[in-house]
Formats: C-alpha cells, sequence, structure tokens
C-alpha cells in the first residue's frame, strides 16, 4: 500500500514531469561527480605531485606523509560544511545551498591549479594549499547531501535507492574524468609534468562547475520540503535537533559508512603511493585507476537498484563481508611493484566499493524525518569521510612504516575496522519499505 508521502513525492514527480525529474537526478550527478573529480585529482596530486612541488626538503617517506596530511586537513573541514549547509538547507531549501556549494568547489580547486610551488614562494606554497584544502573540503561538506537529499525527497515511491544513489553515481564518472586528466597529463617528460602538466586538471574544474550550475538552476525545490517550508524557516537549530532525537542514527551512520570510505582512503590514495614506490608504472597505476572506476560504477547502479528490492541492509552487508575477505589479498597485490597486480586489486576493490556506496545514500536518508534530513545525513556522511578516507592514507603509511614496511599491521587494523561497520549496518534498522519521515 503507497503511504501519502510517497504518494505526495510520486505526484509531485509526475506534475513536474519526467523531463525536470530527469533532471534533478543530473543535477545530482554532475554535483557529485564535481566533488569526485575534486577528490581524486587531489589525492591523485598528493600522492604524485605536491611531495615534489610543496614539501621539496622532506625526504619521499616524510614527504608523502605531509602530502597526506594536506588531504586530511580538508577532510576536517568537511562536517563543518555539512552542518553549515545543512543548517541552511533544512531551514530555507536544498536548492540554493547547492548552487553555493557547487560554486566555492569549483573555484577552490581552479586556485589549487595556479597555486605557486614552494620554489617559487617558500612556506607560504603549502600554507596556502592548506587554506584552499579545507575551503575545498568545506564546500563538499555541504554537496553530497543537499544533492542526496533532493533527488530523494524528488523519487516516486519504490524508486528512493536508486534516485538517491546519483548523488553516488557521480563519484564513478568523477573519479574516471579525474584519473584520465591525470594520466594524460602524466605522459608529458617528469619535469614538464611537475612543473606545469598536473595543474591542467585542476583548471578544468570551472568547466564541469559551468555544466553543473546551469542544470541546477533549472531544478525545483523539493516536494517534501515544500511541505514543511514554513515550519522549517522558523526553525533555528536543526543540529541541536539532530543531537538532541537522533544520536543514534548518527553513530550508525558514522560507522556504516566505514567500509565504503576506509576502500576509498586505501584503493585510491595511499595504494598509489604505495605501488608506484613498490617498483609500479606510474601511467600504469593511474590508467588502473580510471578503469576501475568504471567497475564501480556499474557495481552502484547495481547494488542500488537491487537495495529498492531486498532492502539496503542485505546489499551493504554482502559488500562488508567480501571488503573483509579480500582485505589482505589486495595488499599483497598492491604491494608486488606490478601495475596488473595494482590494476585486479583496484578493480575488485572499487567493485566492492559500489556495493556498498549504492544503497548508502538511501540509507543514510531514511534515518531521518524531513526537517533535518539534510542536516543528518551531511553530518553523517562528511563525519565518515573524514575519519574513514581522509586519515586512512596517513594511518596506513603510518602502519607500513611501523610494521618496517609491511602491510599483516595495516590488513589486521583493516579487518578490525571493517567488523566495527559490520555492527553498525546490522544493529540499524532497514528503511526500504518504511514510510519516508517528514
Amino acid at each position: 500500500m503507497t503511504t501519502p508521502q510517497e504518494t505526495t513525492a510520486s505526484t509531485a514527480a509526475d506534475q513536474l514531469g519526467s523531463r525536470h525529474l530527469r533532471r534533478v537526478l543530473l543535477s545530482s550527478f554532475l554535483g557529485s561527480a564535481i566533488e569526485f573529480y575534486d577528490f581524486v585529482l587531489y589525492a591523485t596530486a598528493a600522492a604524485i605531485v605536491f611531495g615534489h612541488v610543496f614539501f621539496t626538503g622532506l625526504g619521499p617517506g616524510l614527504a608523502a606523509f605531509a602530502s597526506f596530511g594536506t588531504l586530511a586537513a580538508g577532510y576536517i573541514a568537511r562536517p563543518l560544511g555539512g552542518i553549515v549547509f545543512g543548517h541552511f538547507g533544512d531551514r530555507i531549501g536544498r536548492k540554493r545551498v547547492l548552487v553555493v556549494s557547487m560554486l566555492a568547489m569549483g573555484l577552490a580547486t581552479t586556485m589549487i591549479g595556479l597555486l605557486p610551488s614552494s620554489a617559487q614562494i617558500g612556506a607560504a606554497a603549502p600554507a596556502a594549499l592548506i587554506v584552499l584544502r579545507v575551503l575545498q573540503g568545506f564546500a563538499v561538506g555541504g554537496e553530497w547531501g543537499g544533492a542526496m537529499t533532493i533527488a530523494l525527497e524528488h523519487a516516486p515511491g519504490g524508486k528512493r535507492g536508486f534516485a538517491a544513489s546519483f548523488a553516488n553515481l557521480g563519484g564513478p564518472a568523477g573519479a574516471v574524468l579525474a584519473s584520465g586528466a591525470v594520466t594524460l597529463a602524466s605522459l608529458l617528460p617528469d619535469r614538464s609534468f611537475l612543473s606545469w602538466g598536473w595543474r591542467i586538471p585542476f583548471l578544468l574544474s570551472i568547466v564541469l562547475v559551468g555544466v553543473g550550475l546551469w542544470v541546477r538552476s533549472s531544478v525545483e525545490e523539493s516536494p517534501f520540503f515544500q511541505r514543511v517550508q514554513a515550519e522549517a524557516e522558523k526553525r533555528r537549530m536543526p543540529l541541536a535537533e539532530v543531537f538532541a532525537g537522533y544520536s543514534r542514527q548518527v553513530v550508525l551512520g558514522l560507522f556504516a559508512g566505514l567500509a565504503m570510505f576506509g576502500m576509498m582512503g586505501i584503493a585510491t590514495m595511499w595504494a598509489v603511493n604505495f605501488a608506484v614506490d613498490h617498483g609500479a608504472s606510474r601511467t600504469g597505476v593511474l590508467n588502473a585507476k580510471t578503469w576501475a572506476a568504471v567497475v564501480m560504477f556499474a557495481a552502484t547502479v547495481a547494488s542500488a537498484r537491487l537495495s529498492d528490492r531486498v532492502g539496503r541492509k542485505p546489499v551493504m552487508i554482502a559488500g562488508v563481508v567480501a571488503m573483509m575477505a579480500f582485505a589482505f589479498p589486495m595488499l599483497q597485490l598492491v604491494g608486488s611493484g606490478s601495475a596488473l597486480a595494482y590494476a585486479v586489486a583496484v578493480a575488485v576493490g572499487q567493485g566492492l566499493q559500489g556495493v556498498v556506496l549504492g544503497p548508502y545514500a538511501a540509507f543514510l536518508a531514511e534515518l531521518f524525518p524531513t526537517r533535518v534530513r539534510f542536516t543528518g545525513a551531511s553530518l553523517c556522511y562528511q563525519g565518515a569521510s573524514t575519519l574513514w578516507a581522509g586519515f586512512t592514507p596517513a594511518i596506513a603509511t603510518s602502519l607500513v612504516l611501523a610494521a618496517g614496511g609491511g602491510t599483516t599491521l595495516l590488513g589486521a587494523v583493516w579487518i578490525g575496522a571493517l567488523a566495527l561497520c559490520l555492527v553498525a549496518v546490522l544493529c540499524s534498522r532497514e528503511g526500504r519499505a518504511r514510510e519516508l519521515p517528514s
């Protein structure tokens, strides 16, 4: 039986027309594509460029650690961005804050591409890099929650998982674009690539933002938000309501994201540097990342659709268990010194990441009512990304250094973390068949 709220969403979608619904989903897709383009671009540059450009006075190991440290700095800003953008998204509407978040994201990324090196301006270069990374992280913090929420709240009943996944589907597409752009730039001679070639993909971000803003400008406000808008505009602190009434959901949402973001941090950031340092071809590794993103895209689509049939939890549980089984084999492949072995590792790893990623958006959205959905889902997603992706490369590097170069300690810690994620998913309520609360 269709619930009144699902009927409202479905009717709104029908009234707006399929063309508008497609535009809503495209807007969410492009927002996450730009987010992941910026993310993968920065992560890849942190692994193979920034140590040579902004941290030239350090040895290879410390330079890599410092580069990944700037990556983590941006992740620290993401929950704050999620809180601020979520606050206004739950009070004045999803659409307006999404325009601001997308514009700020693109400008920060473009400015990184224009940043002088430490050889040119000294210590001011890494300091400016950190500032821009924090700004980038703050803007990204508001993007996913808004894009996911507006897509889900436009979706007809029974299609919430697939609609919400468009905020994730852009991720693999953005990763493909970023990896492809860096791969093409890396074909330049090393000196040219490290001098100016790496900057080109960063500058191209402004083009993606222009397209995204054009699409987003014609998207209507969420029908669910319109129902509660009068009350929402009077609400002062959605964050306080989230912590007062939904703290358990926040904790479960944070830990449920551990598997996906942990795999992201290891496969697309730490493993790139580790594989290249162990003899794998840089170009081969970057090519492998590009194709692995295609695998993740397909897995995300399939798992999101499956979650609309069997539920969010069964799909996510299957993905987490498979990650636990693949943890040690993946680390052995990455450290083999072979680009082909890395390709197998990252393709399987990101495929499993897609299995969890597909249902994760709807999983989070269904934990919170409309009046605090943007804030609650953003807090979970961005908090999880900070804890499990932002710090994973630095933690992985530290664990490998502590083990004298081996990966056994890293594998054990990783499996333990995945076990925590599994417990969080098991303890959560299944939301597929439940009414979407207002």
